[in-house]
């Protein structure tokens, strides 16, 4: 806005008294001070507001007003309550500074000037920028993309001074202006929006984290890509792959003008999603032809032909993948009314992002297939090598929990009350005939994983050889009955005699029956652990000498 619209708006009580060929300077904000240098806290542009407090005598108003005009500021407005009239001297800096200089009216408040600018300068900007976006989303539609997510939040941020990100629904940043958020407020973000959504909330979702307000935006791509019209579906199909726009501002007093403005970014950036979608069409084609090759039992040269498409398009640059992996995962709903393969496909190309990484394009060298309710991720693993040159292994080998680890809340939050996620990894192989064993593997580890409780679950390739794979699959009534018959009778003693007989059966076995080093790490005598064993195997009719009763007790202690 213009100087000279305050000085024809009445109700503000403003009166010139210098810089009538100024008064086409632009207000950009407005800020109230006494300082008798404000100098850093002003940008240009600003209407000042001072009530005088800093001049002590008529030296003062020189160098106060040649600060400001330094500075850039668009005007001065000094107020009448204090001193009365505007001291000459004052009015004198200012026309020698070339500084507008208005008088306010001693009834009038500089909360409502202030109210007022800040009013004018919003709205200005906003329709200034509704009109880019507009712009930029007619260009991003008709043609290549212009820059992505991280132009528009660059707008907001210098047009609207509004801070904002755009996460995943795992809580990884995509894009985003200013400093990246912390991973544990991007995760909270994320969990919150998804929970919104599950519960059918309308939006936009606020939430308080550390004492700083963030709105929560959906951004919902048009699902028969960009520009296509949108489609109708189940919540719980889109859910776990929609992106979220965070902004830094509490929404809920934001008037409707600025709140289609920020509908209008999120289509944007949905424009941007769907292009990103439709840019993995070749990836998850290289790996359905794969894995066909791979279930119908090819040649493994042929399979080895297809990797060797495959690796450059996953790994530019590398020409070839030594080793790879293969993750399957698997949604379920608990009606079974909603596929779960293509839920689980946009999922597991998530999910195989390093969450530390931000940008889309890590996203990029990800391939997965579908099958059924299943996902099949095919993955490249370049490898690391000796100083002879030999090859040491995969140097970013898949590990299931890490790939949990920071999703599982978001996740969770999404999954809600009535969906699984089960994911299974397959140990690094090296060559195409390896690697039908390693989706029979990851298959395998996967029934493991779904064994356990949990809406969010993982096993790995090394929870097959051993007898954690067995575990799971002991039906709940005789896990109950063997554990009850061998442990109930040493926790009813523990409870009435505070013996602590349960801790002392586990670290025994952890000491694998050695009295010495499990005397010493429970700080007991050695006579004294010798009686509580001794007590043990009264209670339970066991010898813990014999390996078929240790291995009893090893089993029940696992699955109590």
């Amino acid at each position: 806005m213009r100087l000279r619209a305050l000085l024809e708006t009445e109700a503000l009580g403003l009166r010139l008294l210098g810089g009538e060929d100024e008064l086409d300077r632009t207000v950009r904000g407005v800020m109230t001070t006494d300082l008798r240098d404000p100098s850093r806290y002003l940008s240009g542009g600003e209407l000042v507001l001072t009530g005088l407090a800093w001049r002590r005598n008529s030296a003062d108003s020189e160098p106060f007003v040649r600060i400001l005009a330094g500075a850039g500021v668009a005007g001065l407005a000094a107020g009448e309550a204090e001193l009365g009239d505007i001291p000459d001297d004052l009015v004198s800096a200012c026309v020698r500074n070339r500084l507008p200089l208005f008088a306010v009216n001693e009834d009038v408040a500089f909360a409502t000037i202030t109210e007022y600018v800040v009013r004018q300068v919003s709205g200005e900007r906003a329709g200034d920028l509704a009109a880019v976006v507009d712009r930029h989303r007619r260009l991003m539609t008709s043609g290549p993309a212009g820059g992505g997510p991280d132009v528009v939040l660059d707008l907001l941020t210098t047009d609207l001074d509004l801070r904002a990100w755009v996460l995943s629904p795992t809580g990884r940043q995509i894009a985003g202006a200013g400093e990246p958020l912390a991973p544990g407020i991007c995760s909270a973000l994320a969990s919150e929006h998804l929970a919104a959504v599950r519960t059918g909330r309308r939006g936009p979702h606020r939430i308080s984290i550390q004492g700083i307000t963030y709105s929560l935006f959906p951004i919902r791509g048009h699902g028969r890509g960009a520009g296509g019209p949108a489609v109708a579906r189940d919540v719980r199909e889109t859910v776990l792959s929609d992106w979220l726009l965070a902004v830094e501002a509490d929404a809920g007093d934001w008037p409707a003008e600025r709140l289609d403005l920020l509908q209008g970014v999120t289509q944007l950036i949905a424009v941007e999603r769907d292009r990103r979608d439709a840019a993995r069409t070749v990836r998850r084609r290289l790996a359905q032809e794969v894995l066909e090759l791979v279930q119908t039992g090819a040649p493994p040269a042929e399979i080895a032909a297809r990797l060797r498409v495959a690796a450059p398009v996953l790994l530019p640059g590398l020409g070839a993948a030594p080793h790879w992996q293969v993750v399957v995962a698997r949604v379920d709903w608990d009606n079974g009314d909603i596929p779960g393969g293509p839920v689980a496909q946009s999922l597991l190309e998530e999910i195989l992002v390093d969450p530390s990484v931000s940008g889309p394009e890590p996203s990029d060298r990800i391939a997965v297939a579908h099958t059924g309710d299943e996902a099949i991720a095919l993955v490249p693993l370049p490898s690391l090598s000796g100083d002879a040159g030999e090859d040491k292994g995969p140097d970013s080998a898949l590990h299931a929990d890490e790939l949990l680890a920071t999703v599982r809340d978001p996740l969770a939050a999404g999954l809600a009350d009535d969906g699984r996620l089960t994911l299974g990894v397959s140990a690094a192989v090296h060559s195409a005939e390896g690697l039908r064993g390693a989706l029979e593997e990851a298959r395998h580890a996967r029934r493991v994983a779904a064994a356990r409780p949990g809406r969010v679950c993982a096993a790995g390739h090394h929870e097959l050889a051993s007898h954690v794979l067995l575990l799971p699959f002991v039906p709940d009534d005789v896990r109950r009955a063997f554990t009850a018959r061998l442990l109930d009778p040493l926790r009813d003693y523990d409870r009435r005699h505070r013996a602590e007989l349960i801790p002392t059966l586990e670290a025994f076995l952890d000491c694998d029956g050695s009295w010495t080093r499990c005397a010493t790490r429970l700080h007991l005598h050695v006579n004294t652990l010798r009686y509580r064993v001794g007590r043990i195997e009264q209670l339970t009719a066991r010898d813990l000498s014999r390996l078929e009763d240790k291995l009893d007790f090893f089993l029940a202690l696992r699955m109590s």
